[in-house]
């Protein structure tokens, strides 16, 4: 079966996200069909959205974080291919066509990217020398989350995003599943997006990000490679993050010494199997 755009779903998780949603939404095939799983419950998201896009159904979830939000779109799609996108991304007017007309040249896929307008942060890793021989296609290990295109009939268990991650590291999860079964994993070189990242964000937010990011890291090595191997990929971490937590204590910097605060706090969670819990109200 060819890929074409039709049978193509493009599947956006919101959290507080309106500021910047209609940039993306705009930059999608008009007629495109558009799932949003939206998870910090505006329940106006959906009216609003339907008055201005074609094609588009939102679903209202509690925020059950990126990768499980992810999996309901997925779940829900009901065309072949489905195409994961973070809202603060957008396409090129060409970005489609081009990464159609490539991956049709290429025998079978599982999961593949237009690659990141900015070189200097490459959405990808792990590139496969050996496989490279077609032009304007890269065969990785991964690719990020922020934009990932679906074959949908190479999950027929529906074992998409892993759960229990909240925040980062479920791309990087999936991937290795995915190369595991010998699935293939394409960036196409000739067609682009924009991810903006980088984007300022609020004191508790970056707390959030912090306890996540060493949670998820812990828990990832752990997973794939057991809990010894986990503990050294983190110790070093875990050392640095009390360093700095005393050294701010000293010099009174009380939102430095938070964060590195709630570093200690995901570490020392992910070792003892908590779930990745830490929430904010805001």
């Amino acid at each position: 079966m060819k890929l074409n755009l039709d049978d193509i779903t493009f599947i956006i998780v919101t959290y507080k996200s309106e500021n910047i949603l209609n940039d993306c939404l705009k930059s999608l095939p008009k007629n495109s069909k558009k799932i949003i799983i939206e998870n910090s419950n505006n329940t106006n998201l959906e009216r609003d959205l339907k008055v201005k896009y074609d094609n588009i159904e939102v679903i209202i979830s509690k925020n059950v974080g990126m990768g499980a939000g992810n999996n309901i779109g997925l779940k829900a799609c009901k065309t072949n291919y489905a195409y994961v996108l973070n809202p603060d991304t957008k396409l090129n007017n060409d970005t489609m066509i081009k990464l159609i007309e490539v991956l049709n040249e290429v025998p079978d896929f599982t999961l593949a990217s237009p690659l990141n307008d900015n070189e200097n942060i490459p959405n990808y890793k792990k590139v496969d020398l050996k496989k490279n021989t077609k032009q304007n296609i890269l065969s990785v290990g991964s690719i990020d989350g922020f934009s990932m295109l679906f074959n949908l009939k190479k999950f027929e268990e529906k074992s998409f995003f892993d759960e229990n991650f909240f925040l980062y590291l479920e791309n990087d999860d999936l991937c290795l599943r995915v190369k595991k079964r010998n699935g293939l994993i394409y960036i196409v070189t000739n067609s682009f997006i924009n991810h903006k990242g980088g984007i300022s964000i609020n004191s508790n937010l970056e707390y959030l990000r912090n306890w996540h990011w060493m949670w998820s890291k812990f828990y990832f090595n752990k997973k794939h490679y057991g809990f010894i191997i986990g503990i050294v990929k983190i110790f070093p971490n875990f050392v640095s993050a009390c360093l700095k937590y005393l050294f701010n204590l000293i010099i009174f910097n009380s939102h430095k010494k938070k964060i590195y605060l709630m570093r200690i706090c995901g570490i020392y969670a992910s070792i003892r199997g908590k779930k990745s819990s830490y929430r904010i109200d805001s």
